[in-house]
């Protein structure tokens, strides 16, 4: 699972302390990216 690998990485006891420290940061990414993608697909 990539959430253990990051908080390997990270060097955070448990996957659930990556979860809860960077969800709050990646769920706007997450937004952004999709508004991007569906520029870039829109079909006009």
């Amino acid at each position: 699972m990539a959430t253990e690998r990051i908080a390997d990485l990270v060097g955070h006891s448990t996957p659930n302390t990556t979860q809860t420290i960077y969800r709050k940061q990646l769920r706007p990414m997450i937004a952004q990216g999709a508004e991007a993608m569906d520029a870039v697909f829109r079909c006009e």
